[in-house]
């Protein structure tokens, strides 16, 4: 099965699937907690909020999108593994 460069798919989407998956992976194995995906969750919104002034400078609208996408992910890790929250995030 050749895996190379498929001009249908984008590869922004195949780079979220992975990092998805390996979220996935990583909680599943007790790796991460559900207090650092929050966490997690946390500094995306946070990078978001002040996507213009980021040292790592990135796009608003993707920044936005990458809140979203961590905002779902949370959810989801939340419901199917559970565990402890994060006390506190400031």
């Amino acid at each position: 099965m050749d895996l190379g460069d498929n001009p249908n798919v984008d590869p922004g989407e195949e780079s979220i699937i992975i990092l998805q998956s390996l979220l996935c992976l990583l909680r599943e194995k007790n790796i991460l907690t559900r207090a650092d995906i929050e966490e997690l969750k946390y500094r995306v919104e946070l990078r978001a909020t002040n996507a213009s002034d980021d040292a790592l400078a990135c796009c608003p609208k993707a920044a936005a999108a990458a809140a979203e996408d961590m905002r779902r992910m949370n959810s989801y890790l939340g419901q199917r593994y559970g565990g402890k929250h994060a006390r506190h995030l400031t």
